[in-house]
């Protein structure tokens, strides 16, 4: 891009464009944004902008489309991300009189309004995400007049185009077949806070495709309103209880990052029983409470919100005053993003970054779902090779992968061109595909160095270096300085004091075991196609009732204690971490992950109390007259020992345990409904010995013992099984759940 300056002409009326969208008068334009503009809107260029959070890309895409517009041009598309980021997007282009629209699942009963806007050219941006891209409706009701008339193109947080990119979505990789097919002279322009230089080359290759020029424009990353600080506790109790006595001590409003779902949810109930305002912000939200949660956040009605990475990308508020992780995201870039939502609009405000020793385990759990699987792949297409459309449920009974690892699966096929989304399904192309085994082999290697990186960022103060300058070399940046602020630099600004009344409390929290165990109410579809003969909704008389786990293997408190003891099996085959010596050394628990093969010990006398516990604040419509076991073959000390533990306590007669047959279960953990199922059915079955014991016993209610339930079909088929041997009810009872 040029960095000429527009015309005097362009200038003048571009500024005023600009005082109309930010509502000020006085408003001029940034360091290079005018020139931004002027390459858009005089010489119809391509370019990348990576300049960082606060900075005002917006502000370029929306004045280049007002004036664009005022020249005769057409709409503009804008492909986000996140609908919090439209949401924005769209209030602030009101201001200045652009009339911009989005097309999103959130609006589907717009959409034929929104279309006959288009048609009426009383449009001037059309906001959409990289996955309405495939949407055959939209695909071929909408894009092709689009492209047709589009008078600028605006790709946002474009480093999720890249396989190397933080936060890459096989749906963006689609932009570069778009472009292909834009009008000669379409102006095109990409912008991202967070890209380093591997990142903006590929970003900047796609963008390039035909042969076009693409100039790349890169400012400063460093962020002089941001103090940051890395606080190293030894346990998550200390964590909480830190959070909940300094909470009210941090600047303004702010978020609270959680890399799990069960972490936010846990830790905002945890704040708010400390007396602080606080709300929990997940993916679990519809979109009618997320907008809510937002706002309350821009109001400053709460403290702060508890969230996941769902409050990222688009998400502006400009006086934020703080962020705070309780675990660290898995790179020092994508820390950098979601720490850059502080401090826009405020002089000061603090990040600090509380990591925890599970860490890398769901970091690396997060990197290997990612990931799609040769066998998986050559499943689906070998299936799919009969030329009709597969809804996703049919394809479940080919490939024995996780719905969500399923659809990214063919996410990456569609993306590739082995596959399109039509009426009804997904479809072969019939064109040929290879697996690139070589390029997820360089992404998983990148990805492992990018989860060093962010272990060194996390050393504590006497061993680290300028915390701000850290990232900003991690994204490449040459102006990387000392910033003269952060814990390095100027000192710890945080108190590490944990009050002992704090620590009571969230170790009361923390130890308070029990959720739900939901009972399977229908049978999964296309069981039959497995050699299942079942369909439907699960019959009365075989159903279980809803059942209880001490806890899931990612909260907190004790799903922590359960990871460790069960092993591997913990989240669908996560490693976990080893914490040597941590009472000689708490930062032991920081180093290396280790796999941790299942542990088959008889539960201890704590976890025994923990699981009376749940059983005496189980509201169950009848007590249990008896105690059955699942079999185990990986931990039959533990679940034997679980259950006549529970036998014991209950002052309950142990009937023993369900036996196997034809070899068992097959599988492993972590695959879809329609294999676990077929991998139990008539595989656990009611023995003899036991089938007497229950006779003797009559039709009674009977709490069945398994260690981890993860796809709930090896509860599901034991507890039928009892009930067909005239148990009247089955209470599913297990250690953990995995989600």
């Amino acid at each position: 891009m040029s960095t000429a300056a527009p015309t005097t002409d362009l200038a003048l009326e571009a500024l005023g464009v600009l005082r109309e969208l930010t509502g000020r008068p006085d408003a001029e334009f940034r360091e290079g944004q005018d020139a931004a503009v002027a390459a858009l809107v005089e010489r119809s260029e391509r370019a990348l902008v990576v300049q960082r959070t606060g900075w005002g890309k917006s502000a370029v895409y929306f004045v280049s489309t007002a004036l664009l517009r005022r020249r005769g041009a057409g709409p503009t598309l804008l492909v986000s991300p996140l609908l919090a980021l439209m949401r924005d997007q769209v209030a602030a282009a009101a201001r200045a009189g652009i009339r911009a629209v989005e097309i999103s699942s959130a609006n589907a009963t717009e959409w034929d309004d929104v279309a006959a806007a288009l048609a009426a050219d009383d449009v001037d941006v059309l906001l959409v995400s990289p996955e309405r891209l495939t949407n055959p409706r939209f695909r071929e009701e909408q894009l092709p007049g689009l492209v047709a008339r589009c008078g600028l193109l605006v790709v946002d947080e474009a480093h999720c185009v890249s396989d190397w990119g933080h936060d890459f979505r096989p749906d963006y990789r689609r932009i570069r077949d778009l472009l292909g097919t834009l009008p000669a002279g379409t102006p095109v322009l990409a912008t991202t806070a967070t890209a380093n230089e591997r990142v903006v080359a590929d970003v900047a290759e796609q963008l390039g495709a035909g042969g076009v020029g693409v100039t790349t424009v890169r400012g400063p990353l460093a962020r002089d309103s941001l103090r940051l600080g890395v606080l190293r506790l030894p346990t998550d109790r200390a964590r909480l209880a830190w959070l909940a006595a300094h909470l009210g001590d941090l600047p303004g409003s702010g978020i609270v990052y959680t890399l799990t779902v069960a972490a936010a949810e846990e830790t905002a109930a945890l704040l708010r029983d400390a007396g602080h305002e606080v709300r929990a912000y997940t993916g679990r939200l519809d979109d009618a409470d997320r907008k809510d949660a937002e706002e309350a956040l821009r109001e400053n009605r709460v403290k702060a919100l508890v969230a996941t990475s769902a409050l990222g990308m688009g998400f502006d508020k400009p006086d934020l005053g703080f962020v705070v992780h309780l675990g660290a995201p898995s790179s020092p870039v994508s820390y950098y993003q979601q720490v850059g939502r502080a401090g826009r609009a405020v002089e000061h405000a603090d990040v600090l970054l509380l990591p925890g020793p599970e860490d890398l385990a769901i970091w690396q759990w997060f990197a290997t779902s990612s990931m799609p699987r040769e066998d998986h792949a050559a499943a689906v297409l070998s299936a799919m090779a009969d030329g009709k459309a597969w809804s996703v449920a049919r394809l479940e009974t080919v490939a024995d992968v996780r719905r969500s690892r399923l659809e990214l699966l063919l996410k990456v096929l569609a993306v590739d061109g082995a596959v399109e989304r039509v009426q009804g399904g997904w479809r072969s192309t019939g064109r040929p595909w290879v697996y690139d085994a070589d390029r997820y082999a360089r992404v998983t290697r990148t990805r492992e160095a990018e989860q060093r990186a962010m272990i060194a960022y996390a050393k504590p103060v006497d061993e680290a270096r300028c915390r701000m300058a850290f990232l900003q070399e991690a994204l490449d940046d040459p102006s990387a300085a000392p910033c003269g602020r952060c814990d390095v630099c100027a000192g710890p600004w945080y108190s590490s004091d944990v009050p002992e009344g704090a620590a009571r409390a969230a170790s009361a929290a923390l130890d308070r075991p029990g959720v739900e165990l939901a009972p399977r109410a229908q049978w999964p579809t296309g069981a039959d196609r497995l050699g299942v003969e079942v369909k439907g909704k699960i019959a009365p008389g075989e159903q279980l009732d809803p059942g209880r786990a001490v806890a899931r293997l990612t909260d907190l408190g004790w799903g922590q204690r359960l990871r460790t003891l069960l092993g591997d099996d913990g989240v669908g085959g996560v490693v976990d971490l080893e914490a040597p010596g941590l009472e000689e050394d708490p930062d032991a628990a920081f180093d290396v992950p280790v796999r941790r093969t299942p542990s088959d010990v008889p539960p201890d006398d704590e976890l025994l109390r923990a699981c009376a516990r749940v059983l005496g604040a189980w509201d169950w419509a009848e007590r249990p007259a008896a105690v059955v076991a699942v079999p185990s073959r990986r931990r039959p000390r533990l679940v034997t020992g679980l259950a006549q533990g529970l036998a014991g306590l209950g002052r309950l007669p142990y009937l023993g345990e369900l036996s196997l047959a034809q070899g068992g279960p097959t599988g492993q953990p972590g695959g879809n409904s329609a294999f676990r199922l077929a991998g139990v059915w008539q595989r656990i079955v009611v023995g003899p010995d036991l089938r007497e014991r229950l006779a003797q016993l009559g039709p009674v209610p009977v709490l069945l013992v398994d260690d981890l339930a993860d796809s709930r079909w090896t509860m599901t088929v034991a507890g039928r099984e009892l009930r067909l041997a005239g148990v009247s009810r089955v209470l599913p009872f297990a250690l953990a759940l995995t989600a």
